[in-house]
């Protein structure tokens, strides 16, 4: 092969790469979750997420992934609007219970987030898992691109409850 043949698909090959580098760059959003206890404040560890888009029924555990400080790094799509998520514990086979809804009778019921009021201030989720003057003790502080969320275990009533409503 000639070199500046050789020279010329190098290059080709180098901008085609770059070219899908940044085409996949601009298809993806990202949003920092964190999961803290609802009654404590700190930071939990999931089993898994269940991520749903746009009131699609399509669940994507995949799309997220754990940081190292603990926090959960959400890749969604570039079009994106909405959207609603799911954590797990005990290997992926209990859901906690969202203390945003902790006080309606469908406690697992989907509540869904705009993406870009999380990417443009950042999202707190309310705390209903604690009394209203112990939510200040936590001072939580959210960026823009962050989605903070409160949770609880369920309790072994709910857990029969729900085992007992399967049968």
């Amino acid at each position: 092969m000639h070199p500046r043949t050789a020279f010329r698909s190098l290059l080709f090959l180098l901008c085609a790469i770059a070219l899908c580098v940044s085409a996949s760059a601009q298809t993806a959003t990202t949003i920092t979750i964190r999961l803290l206890d609802g009654k404590t404040g700190k930071l939990i560890v999931a089993s898994n997420f269940l991520v749903r888009i746009d009131h699609d029924q399509t669940v994507h555990a995949n799309w997220v992934a754990q940081n190292d400080d603990g926090s959960n790094k959400l890749t969604l799509p570039k079009n994106a609007t909405l959207l609603t998520f799911q954590a797990t514990y005990d290997s992926a086979e209990q859901i906690y219970i969202s203390c945003d809804a902790s006080a309606e009778k469908n406690k697992v019921g989907d509540h869904w987030y705009d993406v870009a009021t999380i990417l443009s201030t950042g999202i707190a989720a309310p705390d209903e898992c604690v009394k209203p003057r112990e939510v200040a003790k936590f001072k939580i502080v959210v960026k823009p691109g962050e989605l903070v969320f409160f949770v609880r275990r369920r309790t072994l009533i709910e857990q029969a409850r729900e085992d007992f409503s399967d049968r």
